[in-house]
This record gives C-alpha cells, sequence and structure tokens, in this order.
C-alpha cells in the first residue's frame, strides 16, 4: 500500500498527531507501573491497587467524557479542538514532570487518569476528521495507517519506558521527564499543521456526561447497520484487553518470566494488527470490503484456537539466545501475529463502515459511543478472564481456546448470513489475476443512498468487472435463462441477481424484475444493467432500450454512467463467433473502466446518458490502447 499519505498535508499532520499521543499515553501509564514495581524509586506502594485504580478510572473516563467529546467535534472545528486537546496534554505533561522528579506515585497516579480524560475527548474527532479529509475510497487506506501508528506507538511507548527504567539514577527519571515533555511539544507542532475541519453541527454542549452517553447510546442503537458496526469495534478491544491482559502470565508460564519474551510477543501482536490493517486496505483497493470482516475473524479464531493448542514449555529460558533457538517460542510468535493479523482485517472495515453510514452531523457522537461501547467492552473483558480463571478454572489456555471459538463463531456467523460481501472480495481477486486493470471516477458511485449504475456491454465478465470495481456493493439485471442456468444458479441467488425475461417467453416476468428493482433501490442499494439488454456484436455501443426508462419513472434515482473497454476479443464477447464457444487466448489483457457523475433521472432519460457512456467507453478504450502500444507493453 502506498504511503503518500505520510507526507501529505491532509492526512500527516493528524497521523503523526494521533501516532505521539498514543506514545505519551503509554509510556506513562508504563511509567506510572514501573515506579510502583520498584524499577524505579520509591518501592512503598502495591502493584494491586495502583493498577486497578489506573484501568478503573480510564474505563471511566471513556464512559462518561466520550460522548462529551463527540459532542464538541460535531459542534467545534475539529481542527481547533485537537489543538486546544494537544495543549491540556501538554500542560498534563509539564505537572507529570513534577511528579516524577519528586517521585510522587499518587500525583502520577492523577495525571495518567488526566491523560485518559484527554484521550477520551480526542477519540471521537481522530475518526471523524478523515471524513473530511479523505475522500470515501481513501477512507479505509487512512483508518488503516491510523490503526498501525496506533499500535506501533503504543508499543514504543512501553518498550522504551522499559529501557528508561534500567539506566541509573537520576538518568531514568530525567530521561522520563525529558521524553514525555518533547513528545507532548512535538505533537502540539504536528497539530498546528492539520487543515481545518468546519463543524457539522449546531447542538448545545452540556456537562450532563451519564445523560448525554445514554442518549447517544440509544441514538446509535437505532440504527440499522450502525450499531452492528460499532459492537464488532467494541469486539475487537475485547480482544485486545484479553491478549494484552493474559500476555504476561502466558510468558510466566511458559518462559519462566522472560522479559524479553514479553517484549517479543507484545510486538508480535501489536505489529500483526498494524500488518492486518494495512493488507485490509490492499485488498480494498478504494471500496469498503465487510467481507474482511468475516475472513478476519475467522483467522483470529483459528490462530488463537492454535495457540491454545501449544503445550506449555518444561524449562525456564533465560536469555536472547534460548529464545531464538526454541521452535516453541516461534511457534507462538507466529500465534501471536496471526491473531493479530486478523484483528485488523477485522477491525479497519468496522470503523469505516461507522464513518460512512453516520450521519455528517452525528459523526463525532457516534464515534463517541464506539468508544463508549469499547469502554463497556473492557469491562466484559476483565469479567471474562475472572470467570474463566476462578470459576471454571480453565487457565491461560481455555481463556485463549474461548476467544478462539468466538472468533470462529463471529466469522463464520457473518459468512454464512451475508455471504455476498465476501464472495464480492473473491471475485476481486478473481479479476485482478485474469485482467490488468484501470478503474476511473469510482467516488462518481454515491456513498450512500439509491443508484443506478449504466454501462456498456461487452462480455460475460461486464458484471464481475464491474462488480469488483465498485466501492459499494451491487445488485445487477441479467437474463433469466443464464440465471437459470443449472451449475450457476446457487452463486447468482447468493449475489442477488436480478433475472429478467420477455413477456412472451414469461408474462409478467419484466413486471416481477422490475419490483425487485425497485424494491433493492428503496433499500438504498445499488443496481447495475445494461441498457443495451444484448452483447454488443461488433464491439460498439448499441442503442439504448426502454427499461432504464421504466425502472426511472418508478424510481427517480440518480444514474452513474460507466464505460468499459479491453474485453472485446476475449472468448466471452461475440468477437469470433459466439461468446464461450472459442478457446480462450488471452490472459492478463488490459481492461480499463471509468465511471462519470452522477445524472439526474431526467437528465437519464434523455439522449444524454447514451453521449456520457460512448464518451467514456472511448476513454477507456484510448488509455487501452495506448498501453497496448507501449514499448513497455510490447516488450
Amino acid at each position: 500500500m502506498s504511503s503518500r499519505f505520510l507526507v501529505q498535508r491532509r492526512f500527516a499532520p493528524l497521523f503523526w498527531t494521533q501516532a505521539l499521543g498514543a506514545f505519551n499515553d503509554n509510556f506513562l501509564r508504563m511509567t506510572l507501573l514501573l515506579l510502583v514495581w520498584g524499577a524505579l524509586p520509591p518501592r512503598d506502594w502495591r502493584p494491586g491497587p495502583v493498577l486497578t485504580l489506573s484501568v478503573a478510572g480510564t474505563i471511566l473516563a471513556y464512559l462518561t467524557l466520550s460522548s462529551w467529546g463527540g459532542m464538541l467535534g460535531d459542534r467545534l472545528d475539529k481542527q481547533r479542538l485537537i489543538r486546544r486537546l494537544k495543549l491540556l496534554e501538554l500542560a498534563i505533561m509539564l505537572g507529570t514532570v513534577v511528579a516524577v522528579w519528586f517521585e510522587s506515585v499518587a500525583l502520577l497516579l492523577v495525571f495518567v487518569l488526566l491523560l485518559a480524560g484527554r484521550s477520551a475527548l480526542l477519540g471521537p474527532v481522530r475518526y471523524a476528521i478523515l471524513p473530511q479529509h479523505l475522500a470515501p475510497t481513501e477512507l479505509v487506506r487512512g483508518n488503516a495507517w491510523i490503526g498501525l501508528g496506533t499500535f506501533v506507538a503504543l508499543l514504543t511507548g512501553a518498550l522504551l519506558a522499559a529501557v528508561m527504567a534500567t539506566l541509573p539514577e537520576p538518568w531514568s527519571r530525567l530521561t522520563a521527564m525529558l521524553v514525555l515533555v518533547s513528545v507532548a511539544l512535538l505533537g502540539l507542532a504536528t497539530s498546528f499543521a492539520i487543515p481545518p475541519a468546519p463543524a457539522c453541527a449546531k447542538i448545545p454542549v452540556g456537562w450532563r456526561p451519564w445523560r448525554s452517553s445514554s442518549e447517544i447510546l440509544r441514538q446509535a442503537a437505532q440504527g440499522r447497520h450502525l450499531f452492528p458496526a460499532m459492537l464488532g469495534v467494541a469486539s475487537f478491544w475485547f480482544l485486545v484487553t484479553c491478549m494484552l491482559t493474559l500476555l504476561p502470565a502466558w510468558v510466566r508460564d511458559n518462559f519462566g518470566g522472560n522479559e524479553a519474551a514479553l517484549n517479543l510477543l507484545l510486538a508480535a501482536f501489536a505489529l500483526g494488527v498494524g500488518v492486518g490493517a494495512l493488507l485490509c486496505a490492499h485488498f480494498s483497493a478504494g471500496r469498503l470490503e465487510t467481507g474482511l470482516v468475516s475472513l478476519g475473524g475467522m483467522l483470529l479464531g483459528i490462530a488463537s484456537l492454535y495457540l491454545a493448542s501449544l503445550t506449555p514449555m518444561a524449562v525456564n529460558m533465560d536469555g536472547m539466545a534460548f529464545l531464538m533457538g526454541s521452535d516453541r517460542f516461534w511457534q507462538m510468535f507466529v500465534g501471536f501475529t496471526l491473531v493479530g493479523i486478523g484483528g485488523g482485517l477485522y477491525s479497519v472495515p468496522l470503523y469505516t463502515l461507522v464513518q460512512l453510514i453516520s450521519r455528517e452531523e452525528q459523526r463525532s457522537r457516534m464515534l463517541g459511543a464506539v468508544n463508549m461501547l469499547s469502554a463497556l467492552a473492557v469491562i466484559l473483558a476483565v469479567g471474562y478472564g475472572s470467570v474463566m480463571l476462578v470459576w471454571l478454572g480453565t487457565g491461560l489456555r481455555g481463556i485463549v481456546a474461548g476467544l478462539g471459538v468466538m472468533g470462529l463463531f463471529v466469522g463464520a456467523g457473518l459468512l454464512l448470513r451475508r455471504p455476498r460481501p465476501v464472495l464480492r472480495l473473491l471475485i476481486f481477486a478473481l479479476i485482478h489475476v485474469i485482467y490488468r486493470l484501470r478503474f476511473h471516477g469510482r467516488q462518481h458511485i454515491p456513498v450512500r443512498g439509491p443508484a443506478l449504475v449504466v454501462c456498456n456491454h461487452v462480455s460475460f465478465m461486464d458484471a464481475l468487472v464491474l462488480g469488483g470495481a465498485s466501492p459499494r456493493p451491487l445488485r445487477f439485471l441479467m437474463d433469466q435463462p443464464i440465471y437459470e442456468s443449472p451449475w450457476l444458479n446457487w452463486w447468482f441467488r447468493i449475489v442477488g441477481a436480478i433475472p429478467v425475461d420477455s413477456d412472451r417467453r414469461d408474462p409478467g416476468n419484466v413486471r416481477r424484475a422490475l419490483n425487485e428493482v425497485s424494491h433493492a433501490l428503496r433499500e438504498g442499494e445499488v443496481v447495475m444493467l445494461f441498457p443495451e439488454g444484448r452483447l454488443t456484436p461488433d464491439g460498439e455501443i448499441q442503442g439504448f432500450r426502454r427499461g432504464l426508462e421504466m425502472i426511472l419513472s418508478r424510481d427517480p434515482v440518480p444514474v452513474v454512467p460507466a464505460g468499459l473497454a479491453g474485453l472485446w476479443g476475449s472468448w466471452t464477447s461475440h468477437y469470433g463467433g459466439r461468446a464461450l464457444t472459442k478457446p480462450p487466448r488471452r490472459f492478463r489483457a488490459r481492461v480499463a473502466l471509468s465511471f462519470g457523475e452522477p445524472l439526474s433521472s431526467r437528465e437519464a432519460r434523455s439522449p444524454l446518458l447514451e453521449k456520457r457512456v460512448r464518451d467514456l467507453k472511448a476513454e477507456a478504450d484510448a488509455w487501452a490502447e495506448a498501453r497496448n502500444k507501449s514499448p513497455l507493453a510490447q516488450s
């Protein structure tokens, strides 16, 4: 996946601001724990109560302040809000310097909780600002980089705090103070480069945290697709909490508490999440691929069951050399990495779905609801671990096995209930193997709401190419005889194809097909059709039939014209004889597909639509011919 985002002003300042803030969050929290555990003086605090207060305070901050942060994000310019919150972070870090210098655990705990409050306020804004700076086709990539940056920053903060603790006094304290303030200053500086993001709603902001939280959760629960996506994000943080909580005990049981093993397995999980996020962006290629949620859930489920099946180590392994030579350690390393990759594949499409289907004037508040649900998921994760360990006595492997069963259940359940997204992903992979593709203008397909996509008809592969190119799932009309093919009917039913035939062969068929198209459009779906009504016999666009006018007379929706080139001459076209009656002669052909700006239903009923389709086809033809004639293509 291209990393050019990291140097573009519309994204890079936000990325670095978020990453630096996540680093400081974890570095400060680890500094507190190191003070308590005795790696730094003083040593007169008990770790248990301090850790409990830190976790409980953080959860409480997210439950009470996330709704307020969401309201502020919708009401204020997000750029200015982020700057103010970064100023607050700097003030907290200056106070933390005093706490570290005087070795005051109590004061440091107070600042950890204040920083948690700042994070709760900032959380909804960092994701809500992305749709204002990125196109819909760029959101998956933006979320992937944010996810990668966050987990790498969290990991780096923890590891650097551990390295700092090995320094002699007073250098360890001085290093901690310098890092906290320097990173806060750098984060503040990058926040001033974030482009403006104007307010989306004029709403009153009152200080009623519990009432505001319940109101936002009630609004979120009314969303048909929104609330399940929010619960999906929360389940991801349930997994993260379980994994990070059990990891120290896992290392203790398997490697005698070897610190190097803990750091490496923590890195495997965190980097796995980042790699999974980048893989999600690569496979999505500018589209929202919810099929990756199913695949990610099943991958993390299988990987968790694999980890649970590994028997504990029987020896105490000290030192890096022992770890590097241990097959069992590397098996666990791969297992934690795969769990992380599955989590990245699972979470990024869900975050993007929440951003896309939330109304603009409510987006920050809906993302605040995501944070509240995630905080509740953290509580459930702690309870799950306690039940499995104390009441059921399953041990750590029982906890991991339970996570694996949950992941498989969620992934397989989504696949069985909604197989279309996974099949769409497989189609996209297939056409990329068969053809060399070039897509242009995909942003013209509306992000939400009903629409028709109208394209010229060249071959039997056209629907697959269009379905793989569209950033949204497509329903498409097709000939009844092909739909009823005994070998492929099951496939057409799953993908939601709409069969249509002439009234001469099946009286009432056209009316039934129009009713199904109308139902799909009124449900907010995108329907694709070929207005020529048949494959081109000569490679040129034929006259448009009346079917489009009949659809638009019932449902006047936007119409997106498209032009396809490069498939004429394939064995699935009528070139050189009837389609599918000739052996394939081309592989990896160059195929171009161009989408144009949407037309109103009135404009689409005029000759303008046919002209637009012809112009887009000519544009696609020109690209394909130029590439085929280039010296590189001919070599």
